[in-house]
């Protein structure tokens, strides 16, 4: 019989403790499909990535520090492919703009997911420089969007905060208040609900909107 023991308590080359690092967020992330950020507990997560529980706190002090790690890594990966697709496409019309922002967001449920923890439990109960290197970060990562963008600085920041609004506002409602079926008026399953169509209708709009203002 093979015994799943813990992984030795440290890691010494800066190589081991990056791969030590992810191997923690992936343990999270996996956990969290299952287990909601409520529920789930550090306790569980070092088990899941096989390290003792102490040898976690090494890294992160808090689930909510934790979860904002896992967070700034989504956004990171998408703000990087979002910048490529802009950088390829070079868009100019206000759909050429909405179709780009669209493909880049596409299947990116696990960051809407905590795009809505942001708001609701993980800046609030992080360290305040935390959540402040935090924004530090996202704004520079965003300049890497505006210079891509046909619009003036300001207009495109709107764009993208009304992305993040529209984002965790449909997500929020596809987690509390899932869609009907047209056919027997009876609530749909979670897998069932979408809110691609909805999310599209209001992201063109506000787009076209604020292009015509800008121009």
């Amino acid at each position: 019989m093979v015994i799943d023991t813990p992984r030795p308590a440290r890691a010494r080359s800066a190589e081991e403790k990056n791969r030590r690092r992810d191997d923690i967020l992936r343990a999270a992330e996996r956990l969290w499909t299952t287990t909601t950020y409520a529920d789930l507990s550090m306790n569980q997560v070092a088990r899941e990535a096989r390290l003792a529980k102490g040898t976690l706190y090494l890294y992160f002090d808090t689930k909510e520090e934790l979860f904002l790690a896992l967070l700034s890594e989504h956004l990171h990966a998408w703000i990087t492919r979002t910048a490529e697709l802009l950088q390829e496409r070079q868009p100019r019309t206000p759909q050429q703009v909405s179709d780009a922002l669209l493909d880049s967001s596409e299947t990116l449920t696990p960051l809407r997911r905590l795009l809505v923890l942001l708001g609701t439990v993980l800046e609030r109960n992080v360290r305040p420089e935390l959540a402040t290197e935090f924004r530090r970060d996202l704004d520079a990562q965003l300049g890497r969007l505006v210079e891509h963008m046909p619009y003036s600085p300001a207009t495109t920041l709107r764009i993208l905060r009304h992305l993040y609004a529209v984002a965790i506002g449909w997500q929020q409602f596809s987690e509390s208040l899932p869609g009907l079926d047209p056919a027997t008026g009876e609530p749909l399953r979670d897998s069932q609900w979408t809110f691609q169509s909805e999310f599209e209708l209001v992201l063109r709009a506000v787009v076209d909107r604020l292009a015509a203002a800008d121009s």
